[in-house]
C-alpha cells in the first residue's frame, strides 16, 4: 500500500493519497485546489488516480475536485447526503471501494454526519481481509483532541443542535466503536477554525483519542452538546462562500502566475474599488504603504485572515515581498478568491515613487496606550480582536470585544469619533484589523506592539 499525507501549514488542511502499488489505482481524498503535487505524487509512485473523495462540503477552503477530475478522469465520491452540481458518485455507508485485487488494498465508507450531514470517514486496509483497518480518514468528525464544529452554518436548513446530535453518534458509537490501534487521519490540524482545541498532531489513534479527547469520554448526548460548542472561535464569513462554492460546477484553478502591473495602474484599479492587498510583514507595511491598502502577512494565517476583510467578489491587487507574487495568488485562489488583476513587482523598491500615495501606520507600546487611557482628554476606544476562547487570560479593562473574524460584518459598532486601539495576542492580527479599518475611512487608528501578551508582561504584580 502506498499512503501519503500532503500537510499544508497554512490552511491546517491535510490532502490523503491512498494507492493499491500492484494494480497501480488510487485514490486522493480532500485536496485542494492547485493538485499539481498530489498528480506528481501519484506518477512517481506508478499510481493512476481513479476517484477522488470528499469527506463533506468544505467551508474553510475550496476542494480541488472538479480539478483533479479535469486532470485524471476520476470520478468525485461523496456521501450519500451530498447534493452537488456536478456529477458525483454516491457512498452509501458501508460501501467497499477496491483498489487492488482479492487481498489489495480497500477503502469502506463510514457515514458520520455532525460537522455537516453529509460527512463521511473513511477506513483504510491495507488488505482487504484484515479484520482491523491500517487506519481511518476521519475528515471533519474527529480531530486529534477535538471533533468538527456543528454550528458553522455550512449546512443550511439543519440546526447546530441537530448537527450536534449527530455528531455525538458519530463519535461516541461509530468512531469510538473502532479498535484502539485504527490510526486517526484528520482533515485538519491545529490553527483551523473548524474546531477550537486541535492538536499540533497530525495523527493519532483511537485509543489516543478514546484516552486523551475530551469529547470521546463517556458522556450524555446533552453534556457532549454542551461542550463541543462552548467557546468556539469565530468563523469567518468566506466560510459560507466556500461550502456553497464546494456544491457548484464551476472554473478550474488556472496555476499560471498572475501578470504585473505598474504602481499607477494598481491605484487607478483601487479607485476603480479593487482592493490594494499588502502582504509583507507588518513592520514594513508600518513604515510604509499606500493610503487604503489591508496589511495581511505572508508569514501567518494568510488565506484564511484574507478572507475575514476581503469580500470574494472584490478586485485584488497584490503587493507581496519579493518573489512571492505567485504565492499569495495561489493562497487567495484556495479559498476561491480569483479575481487578482495582478501584482505588483518589487513593492519596496517602486513605493517611493509615489510620496503623495504614502501613509504610515500607527503602532503603540503597551506604555503609550496606557499613557493615552490615563489622559482625561483623550477619547480612545480599545478594540480586542482575539477569540472567544482567548479571554480567559485577562483583557485590557474596558475593551471593546469585536473577534477578527466578526471585524468586516460588525464594523458599524466601531465608533468612529475619537482614537482607535487594537490589540490581538501578539500583534499580528490587530495590524490587520486597524489597516482594514482605516481602508473603510477610520482616521485615528493604531495597534498594539506584542499584542495583550506585552501589555500583559507591563503589569506590576500586586504585592502580598
Amino acid at each position: 500500500m502506498y499512503f501519503a499525507q500532503h500537510y499544508l501549514d497554512c490552511l491546517s488542511q491535510a490532502t490523503y493519497l491512498i494507492g493499491d502499488e500492484a494494480s497501480g489505482r488510487a485514490v486522493v481524498v480532500d485536496p485542494r485546489r492547485d493538485v499539481s503535487d498530489f498528480l506528481e505524487d501519484a506518477e512517481a509512485h506508478g499510481l493512476t488516480i481513479v476517484g477522488v473523495i470528499n469527506t463533506h462540503f468544505h467551508a474553510d477552503f475550496l476542494a480541488g475536485h472538479l480539478e483533479m477530475a479535469e486532470a485524471t478522469g476520476a470520478w468525485i465520491g461523496y456521501g450519500t447526503a451530498a447534493q452537488a452540481e456536478y456529477d458525483v458518485r454516491h457512498l452509501e455507508d458501508g460501501e467497499r471501494i477496491e483498489l487492488g485485487g482479492p487481498d489489495g488494498v480497500a477503502l469502506q465508507v463510514m457515514h458520520t454526519p455532525g460537522h455537516t450531514p453529509e460527512s463521511i470517514s473513511i477506513l483504510v486496509y491495507e488488505h482487504a481481509s484484515d479484520e482491523i483497518p491500517y487506519g481511518v480518514l476521519t475528515g471533519d468528525a474527529l480531530f486529534i483532541g477535538d471533533v468538527g464544529r456543528p454550528d458553522l452554518l455550512a449546512s443550511i436548513g439543519v440546526t447546530a443542535d441537530e448537527l450536534g446530535r449527530m455528531l455525538y453518534d458519530s463519535v461516541q458509537h461509530k468512531l469510538m466503536g473502532l479498535d484502539d490501534a485504527v490510526r486517526v487521519f484528520p482533515a485538519h490540524g491545529a490553527g483551523s477554525a473548524c474546531g477550537k482545541n486541535l492538536s499540533t498532531e497530525t495523527q493519532s489513534t483511537i485509543g489516543e483519542q478514546r484516552r486523551f479527547n475530551y469529547a470521546c469520554q463517556p458522556m450524555s448526548e446533552d453534556r457532549f452538546l454542551e461542550l463541543v460548542t462552548a467557546g468556539q472561535p469565530s468563523a469567518p464569513d468566506y466560510f459560507v462562500f466556500n461550502a456553497i462554492l464546494n456544491r457548484q460546477e464551476r472554473a478550474t484553478f488556472d496555476e499560471h502566475p498572475a501578470e504585473p502591473v505598474t504602481l499607477r495602474e494598481a491605484l487607478a484599479a483601487a479607485e476603480r474599488g479593487a482592493v490594494l492587498l499588502d502582504a509583507r510583514e507588518a513592520s514594513d507595511f508600518a513604515a510604509g504603504h499606500l493610503r487604503g491598502a489591508i496589511n495581511v502577512p505572508l508569514d501567518g494565517r494568510f488565506a484564511e485572515t484574507a478572507g475575514m476583510v476581503i469580500d470574494p467578489h472584490q478586485e485584488v491587487v497584490v503587493l507581496a515581498p519579493d518573489g512571492h507574487e505567485s504565492e499569495v495568488v495561489v493562497r487567495l485562489a484556495r479559498i476561491g478568491f480569483d479575481h487578482v488583476l495582478g501584482y505588483v513587482p518589487e513593492v519596496d523598491a517602486v513605493l517611493p515613487d509615489v510620496p503623495e500615495h504614502l501613509t504610515q501606520a500607527s503602532r503603540l507600546t503597551p506604555a503609550r496606550l496606557d499613557a493615552a487611557l490615563a489622559d482625561d482628554r483623550t477619547d480612545v476606544t480599545v478594540i480586542d480582536v482575539r477569540n472567544v476562547g482567548e479571554l480567559e487570560s485577562g483583557t485590557v479593562p474596558g475593551s471593546l470585544h469585536i473577534p477578527m473574524a466578526e471585524l468586516r460584518r460588525r464594523i458599524d459598532e466601531v465608533p468612529r469619533e475619537g482614537a482607535l486601539v487594537l490589540y490581538c495576542a501578539g500583534g499580528w492580527r490587530s495590524s490587520v484589523g486597524a489597516s482594514y479599518l482605516r481602508s473603510q475611512g477610520f482616521g485615528d487608528v493604531s495597534d498594539i506592539l506584542g499584542g495583550f501578551s506585552a501589555w500583559e508582561a507591563t503589569r506590576i504584580p500586586a504585592e502580598v
